[in-house]
């Protein structure tokens, strides 16, 4: 799967907090930029594939139907 999101960075003394402005709970922080983009990279990865682990637990129910959604913004 790949997508685009919006990255957003901010310097806190000796660190930077990074965070994905449409995922939420998809947040780190590095003492470089790079090490707080490669972080938030794995936070956002992680972030994704336990929300698609819980959904695919989830039991099916009657009357319900899911499908791929592709959306371009």
């Amino acid at each position: 799967m790949k997508g685009e999101f919006t990255a957003v960075f901010k310097k806190q003394g000796n660190w930077y907090v990074a965070y994905v402005g449409e995922v939420p709970g998809a947040n780190t922080q590095g003492r470089t930029l790079k090490e707080a983009r490669e972080n938030l990279k794995e936070a956002l990865i992680l972030i994704l594939e336990a929300n698609r682990a819980l959904a695919a637990k989830e039991r099916p129910q009657m009357g319900v139907r899911k499908e791929p959604l592709t959306v371009e913004l």
